[in-house]
């Protein structure tokens, strides 16, 4: 017998006329998280106590023992620590998330915290509960209030009906999900692995190209002088707008664009203008700063039809060279070997102006440039219509595996 049919017959067995059904709030004390006060140093200095956001969900996935930040034990207040084996739902801003917490814990304000009841502490298994959380991330979803920011309807989550099958059942269920998630966790992890390998096999045949070593008269010429360097200037996240000024970060460089950007992803308010410096459309804008080597001097050619504001952890390059041409140089091995040399390191590396400007390249005619510039276009085409596939692969894997679950939590309810 397979355990899904396993479980239909325990449920078949044990709960010939349905399951009982229970309000959230019966099951759950549930309480809200908060963000020690950042005008107390102390509270966030030497921290033993693990402080949870949604940054930790994103980081390291949904069963957690340990947090990003952690706060100091005099910024815990009211019924003090949150329990281990608790669960943490998003019930504002980024609503339909949540992670079981294995070790006590605070949290950001961000979360509602739900931990089982004295009662009921003999009659429901924590992680059967961290799955049905699942149906209930939808549920908070759709019923949801638009305020300055998004927050689920709290006398509705409190009421929501959670069912508490027999613990033989949910223990099923839970062996069940298990294995299908450490399938489903297994296939995504070999599709990723393959996406590595095509990544590295371009890189290997990019560094090929650019590699002018063996004749062909190329010379190497140092950035500072193909071209100019000028620094970004300073703004900060709390400037950020709705709309305005296409704006640039150097943080953005290495996690959202790829080799050209047209659009922003962050705007400035038009009061700044004259605060900001910008980059013109065919312009360089290369990151000075990264949080290791491998990000640092990756650079994307802005080709835009407005000026963008440039970020003073960047620098604009300006040439008449093939902008394209330098960033392709930029990504290889041998760039990356000379940059090791000149940057200086920290919580960040960095990366001065004028060691920038040291960087030698490979520079051929322009013509020759552009010729590189359309076959690695190419290549890196190819390259992302793998990437495509394979992520629709792993989308496709996952909405099977999210139908499979949410069927199998799906229980008659008992008669009142």
């Amino acid at each position: 017998m397979n355990l899904v049919s396993k479980v239909s017959e325990l449920i078949e067995q044990l709960c010939p006329d349905g399951v009982e059904y229970f309000k959230l709030e019966s099951i759950f004390e549930l309480r809200n998280g908060y963000t020690p006060s950042k005008k107390n140093p102390s509270f966030w200095e030497n921290g033993t106590v693990p402080w949870f956001r949604m940054e930790d969900i994103r980081a390291n996935g949904r069963i957690l023992d340990r947090s990003l930040q952690m706060v100091h034990e005099s910024a815990v207040k009211g019924k003090g620590l949150f329990p281990a084996n608790s669960i943490i739902c998003a019930t504002s801003a980024t609503i339909g998330e949540h992670a079981l917490i294995e070790v006590d814990f605070l949290s950001n304000q961000r979360f509602t915290c739900l931990s089982l009841r004295d009662s009921f502490k003999h009659l429901l298994d924590m992680k059967f509960a961290f799955y049905y959380c699942f149906i209930l991330d939808e549920w908070c979803k759709n019923n949801t209030h638009d305020s300055s920011f998004s927050s689920v309807d709290m006398g509705g989550f409190k009421r929501f009906p959670f069912p508490v099958p027999p613990k033989e059942i949910q223990r099923e269920i839970v062996e069940v999900l298990d294995a299908y998630a450490e399938a489903e966790a297994e296939l995504e992890k070999k599709l990723q692995e393959e996406l590595k390998a095509r990544r590295a096999q371009y890189a290997y045949y990019r560094d090929k190209l650019l590699d002018f070593d063996h004749g062909g008269g190329v010379r190497l010429m140092a950035l500072g002088e193909i071209g100019l360097l000028e620094r970004g200037k300073r703004f900060t996240a709390s400037d950020y707008a709705p709309e305005g000024i296409g704006s640039i970060h150097y943080g953005e460089i290495y996690t959202h664009y790829g080799l050209s950007a047209t659009e922003t992803i962050s705007h400035l308010p038009e009061s700044m203008r004259s605060k900001l410096r910008f980059a013109h459309s065919g312009d360089l804008i290369i990151a000075a700063t990264g949080e290791n080597v491998e990000d640092l001097c990756k650079s994307v050619v802005w080709l835009g039809e407005e000026h963008v504001a440039v970020h003073d952890d960047c620098y604009i390059f300006r040439s008449d060279a093939d902008p394209k041409y330098i960033a392709h140089c930029l990504l290889t091995s041998r760039v990356v070997g000379q940059k090791k040399k000149l940057i200086s390191s920290g919580k960040v590396s960095r990366i001065s102006g004028k060691n920038l400007g040291r960087i030698k390249i490979p520079v051929p005619s322009l013509e020759e440039q552009r010729r590189i510039v359309a076959v690695l276009d190419t290549f890196d085409a190819l390259v992302g219509d793998i990437s495509i596939g394979l992520s629709a692969e792993v989308e496709a894997r996952r909405k099977q595996y999210e139908h499979y679950r949410d069927d199998l939590l799906v229980f008659r309810e008992a008669a009142a």
